[in-house]
């Protein structure tokens, strides 16, 4: 990650020096050698190490939270982590829109900064207020309600600042390499990688001191730390302002109208027009040979009402090119939804299963169940930069593309990992049952399985290295994908999958709760692992896995990449 400065000031003249379509925070014109690039990125990265520490300090033990301060059930438990997590995972498309259409990225993350900041506050008093609860009888149905109301509408607003910030601090990020530079370009690939190894250090970090301080001393005081972290993730990332590159605000209409104007004047179009493809969209068609078929309706938006188009198209070429680089990303999207379903496990029904079995390393101490969540940041920390070091040059020399394989390839690799992930944690579980049955545990859903925790590390590495390329992959793909000027829009595209995969995942646990429970007898997601079959719900998301790598590699040869790439 050198500077780019060192390269480029000797050879280059004055006026190259300036890096077009990019102004400083003042909104003069910048200086490549004393803007954006790495000096910029490096804030911008350790502003996301802040905000995952704080985030993943919240998500990552809430399971436990949720089934022993509050008192909810396993499945009741999943149910809301999964809904709140797939919440948070979709309103970066509000955050997003808000930035892009209205606030920009750099105003946008300072008041999602400080939302974020108010709500980890909120979270951590509401952890301090006294419980309506007075005896022990009857634990499992009392409710404090105040502290329960606090509780969730703080964690709700948590997903709502994140919303804001996380998308526009990495599309901002991106921003800072310009595409029009190959230097640059290439650098900017290689963010990408940085970034998650990033992101996932502070989660690491996060989740082995925070899990252990709630557990163990107080959960007041756990949440409390993530709200003075994201104080400290403000300053740094104003430290940052001088040396930032900002797009220059363009005059013209946005990509919101210029996208959302193809879509009506094609269906306005589609309804006034003949069935027939017209000539001038199969001149269009021959020079854009996905025209006249797969996008075909767009193409009305080429013609006036009438279909004479006498007086000229209604949306340009280029517009609608725009509308149709938007849509050829759903089958995509759609694609990675089991993907999405798979990885929401960990942070639930992983650390249940952890929670049952032998957590003691030495006499006295015991790790939480939670802590496992780390070695998924470990193992991306260590394969980061072993994919960027060493994967992208060998597989560069075999395939001759600058950066090894494509992004829908990387994006492949990482789903059918996900596979063999829950094929894996389906066998551990039922090796888990087996010993729960061996030693005469299935009705004690209390006692500690003689199974050493660290049989649950597989799974958990391998979770891992399915993000290293599938989660990078998308977040390079969605953000190259779109428009210019929709790029924090791009990456909440990928964000709103993992959402999409929590709220599936809430929905199947839902439906194996009530279709495999009843009549007296034990479901396969149950309060009593012991005697429920979490291994038989593995199977069934390995099972689904399958069948949407399937269509994955479908959409992917498909796929036509924008502005003619093809990495």
């Amino acid at each position: 990650m050198d500077d780019h400065s060192t390269t480029t000031g000797d050879h280059t003249p004055l006026l190259n020096n300036f890096v077009a379509g990019a102004v400083d925070y003042r909104g003069r014109p910048v200086l490549r050698s004393k803007s954006g690039f790495w000096r910029s990125s490096y804030f911008i990265i350790g502003v996301e190490v802040a905000e995952r520490f704080a985030y993943y300090g919240v998500s990552s033990n809430l399971i436990t939270y949720l089934t022993g301060s509050l008192r909810l059930s396993t499945a009741t438990a999943a149910e809301n982590v999964n809904a709140w997590t797939g919440t948070a995972s979709l309103l970066p498309l509000v955050g997003a829109f808000i930035a892009d259409a209205f606030l920009g990225r750099y105003l946008t993350i300072i008041i999602a900064t400080l939302l974020y900041i108010l709500a980890l506050a909120l979270l951590a008093l509401s952890t301090l207020l006294p419980s309506d609860c007075e005896s022990d009888e009857g634990a499992s149905s009392c409710s404090p309600r105040l502290q329960v109301i606090l509780f969730f509408v703080s964690l709700y607003l948590v997903a709502f600042a994140q919303g804001g910030h996380k998308p526009c601090v990495q599309a901002f990020g991106a921003d800072q390499f310009d595409a029009n530079d190959p230097d640059e370009c290439r650098a900017k690939s290689s963010f990408f990688n940085w970034w998650y190894f990033g992101m996932c250090a502070g989660p690491t970090v996060g989740i082995f001191v925070l899990s252990y301080i709630q557990d163990n001393l107080s959960w007041g005081l756990g949440f409390g730390i993530t709200c003075i972290i994201m104080c400290f993730s403000l300053m740094i990332f104003l430290l940052g302002t001088m040396t930032y590159r900002f797009g220059e605000k363009m005059e013209d209409k946005s990509a919101f109208i210029r996208i959302g104007q193809v879509f009506f004047e094609a269906a306005r179009n589609w309804s006034t027009t003949p069935s027939a493809i017209s000539v001038e969209e199969q001149a269009y068609g021959t020079l854009h040979h996905q025209g006249s078929q797969q996008f075909r309706f767009l193409n009305k938006a080429l013609l006036s009402p009438d279909g004479s188009n006498e007086d000229g198209t209604v949306c340009s070429i280029g517009e609608v090119e725009e509308a149709k680089a938007v849509l050829r990303l759903v089958p995509i999207w759609a694609s990675c939804l089991a993907y999405a379903t798979v990885f929401s496990q960990t942070s639930t029904l992983f650390t249940k299963q952890g929670a049952t079995m032998d957590r003691s390393i030495g006499s006295s101490f015991e790790i939480p169940a939670a802590t496992l969540q780390s070695f998924i940041g470990l193992s991306i920390i260590i394969l980061i930069p072993i994919y960027d070091a060493i994967l992208v040059p060998l597989t560069r020399a075999i395939t001759r593309k600058p950066f090894g394989i494509t992004m829908l390839q990387r994006i492949g690799t990482g789903i059918f990992i996900s596979i063999v992930l829950m094929a894996v944690s389906a066998l551990v579980e039922t090796k888990r049952l087996e010993i729960a049955y061996e030693y005469g545990l299935v009705d004690d859903p209390s006692a500690t399985v003689p199974m050493k925790i660290w049989w649950l590390l597989p799974q958990y590495l391998l979770a891992g290295a399915a993000e290293v390329f599938t989660v990078v992959g998308m977040q390079e793909f969605f953000y190259d994908q779109v428009p210019n000027e929709l790029r924090s829009v791009g990456l909440a595209l990928y964000l709103s999958a993992m959402g999409i995969g929590n709220f599936l995942s809430s929905f199947l646990i839902s439906i194996v709760e009530k279709t495999t429970g009843g009549n007296g007898e034990e479901g396969w997601i149950s309060d009593n692992l012991n005697r429920g079959h979490i291994d038989y719900f593995y199977y069934l998301l390995s099972g689904i896995s399958v069948g949407a790598f399937v269509i994955y590699i479908y959409a992917a040869k498909s796929y036509v990449y924008n502005r003619g790439r093809d990495l």
